[in-house]
């Protein structure tokens, strides 16, 4: 099965502007029920961790479940990291197909978000490594690992922030 390029990039763009407008169950959809959704860190030797089990992580949700405890959090207010909602702005480029199989294509592009929240502007920028699979007529993300380039930051990450 090959797939269709501006289709891969058509989802890509779509999970991101669900983001930026704040379309919280739209952005869930964009997910397949078996997500793994993980942010690794920077550990000592400038490598990124490689074991969410037992290595710290940014962010780290073994499927879905996770994910839509995040959304809940922020649609009833009850996340103080989210309060008030940042306006954001996802950004991504250089999309780039590393392998396909039955029903899956794995790919690599970057991406830099643009957030501002309290009068200030910071930005996130790194790489992702997706997984997308057809399910039905969608491309659904069934695997997603950030690795986030600037990780150095001053507040709470969330799932907005990249």
């Amino acid at each position: 099965m090959s797939f269709d390029y501006q289709k891969v990039c058509r989802a890509l763009y779509q999970e991101a502007r669900f983001l930026d407008d704040r379309q919280w169950d739209e952005w869930l959809a964009c997910y397949t029920e078996d997500v793994t959704y993980w942010m690794p860190a920077w550990d000592d030797d400038d490598s990124l961790t490689e074991d969410p089990q037992t290595q710290i992580s940014l962010m780290y949700y073994p499927d879905r479940g996770g994910l839509e405890d995040r959304v809940f959090r922020i649609k009833t207010e009850r996340s103080g990291a989210s309060m008030p909602e940042p306006r954001t702005s996802h950004n991504v480029t250089n999309v780039e197909v590393l392998a396909e199989r039955d029903g899956e294509v794995d790919l690599r592009y970057n991406f830099n978000t643009l957030i501002h929240r309290y009068r200030i502007t910071d930005q996130f920028f790194g790489t992702m490594y997706v997984t997308l699979r057809k399910v039905d007529d969608r491309l659904l993300i069934a695997s997603k690992k950030i690795a986030l380039k600037n990780d150095y930051i001053r507040q709470v990450l969330d799932v907005y922030h990249v």
